[in-house]
C-alpha cells in the first residue's frame, strides 16, 4: 500500500534530480509575479507527474488531498503544479466535496496566473462538468478583492463553454466582470467569451455588440479572436466610434 510520506519523498527526489538552473532563471523572468521554481522543464515535470500518479492511486481521497495540501504549502512552483494535475486526474473519485479545497487554494495559495488557470480550468471546471449546480458557488468569487478568485470565476467556465454548456452562466460572469480594473481578470473573461464563441458565435457577437461602449478593449480583443473576420471588424469598428 502506498504511504503518503514515502510518495512525497520519492516525488521530491525526482524533482530535485531534474533541476535545470537555466530553465529556473527563465521561469522567474517569464512571470511578473514572484514565483519559486525549482527549474524542472515541462516535459520532465509531466513525466514525473505521470510516474507518481500511478503510485498515488493507492491513496484514499482524503490522503490525496492532504498530500496536495503539503505540495501547495511548500510554495514551490512545480509542487503546486503536481497538486493541480493530480487533482484533475482524480476528480471522478474526489467528487464535489473537493470544491472547498479548490476554493481555499485559489484564495490562499495561488499567486500566479498559471496555477490559477490550471486549478480553475482543469479542477474546478472539471467539477462543473460533473456538478453544474456548483457554478452558482463561484459567483461570489467575481466580487472578491482577490484577483485570482475573480479570474478563476471566469476561467473555471472555459471547459464547459468550449463544449457548448452554460451559456447563460457565461454571460452572467462576463457581465459581472465587464469593467474589472485588473488586466488578468479582463483577459480571463475575454478568454471565456472566446471559447464560448466556438459553439455560439452569433450569441457571443450580440453580447459584445450590446456592450460595445463599456467593454474594455483588452477583453474585447480576446473575446473576438475566433469570430469571422467581418464580425471582428464590426466589433472593433464600433468601439472606435
Amino acid at each position: 500500500m502506498t504511504h503518503p510520506a514515502s510518495l512525497l519523498e520519492a516525488l521530491r527526489a525526482d524533482l530535485r534530480a531534474n533541476v535545470d538552473a537555466k530553465h529556473r532563471d527563465g521561469c522567474r523572468s517569464f512571470f511578473k509575479e514572484t514565483i519559486r521554481p525549482m527549474g524542472v522543464r515541462s516535459g520532465e515535470l509531466n513525466r514525473i507527474i505521470a510516474k507518481h500518479w500511478r503510485d498515488s492511486k493507492g491513496l484514499a481521497s482524503d490522503e490525496l488531498m492532504a498530500l496536495c495540501d503539503l505540495l501547495w504549502d511548500s510554495g514551490v512552483f512545480e509542487e503546486a503544479t503536481v497538486a493541480c494535475k493530480w487533482c484533475a486526474r482524480a476528480l471522478h473519485t474526489l467528487g464535489s466535496a473537493s470544491f472547498d479545497a479548490f476554493e481555499r487554494w485559489l484564495e490562499t495559495r495561488v499567486d500566479n496566473w498559471a496555477h490559477c488557470d490550471d486549478l480553475a480550468s482543469h479542477c474546478v471546471g472539471g467539477l462543473l462538468m460533473r456538478n453544474p449546480e456548483l457554478a452558482e458557488r463561484t459567483m461570489s468569487w467575481l466580487s472578491s478583492p482577490n484577483r485570482w478568485l475573480r479570474r478563476a470565476g471566469a476561467v473555471c467556465c472555459v471547459v464547459p463553454a468550449r463544449r457548448g454548456l452554460y451559456l447563460h452562466h457565461v454571460f452572467r460572469v462576463a457581465d459581472e466582470l465587464l469593467k474589472d480594473n485588473d488586466d488578468l481578470v479582463l483577459k480571463g473573461y475575454g478568454w471565456l467569451l472566446k471559447e464560448a464563441s466556438k459553439p455560439w458565435p452569433h450569441e457571443v457577437l450580440e453580447f459584445i455588440l450590446a456592450r460595445r461602449e463599456r467593454k474594455p478593449r483588452v477583453a474585447l480583443r480576446y473575446a473576438i479572436e475566433l469570430l469571422p473576420a467581418a464580425q471582428r471588424a464590426q466589433a472593433m469598428e464600433l468601439t472606435r466610434k
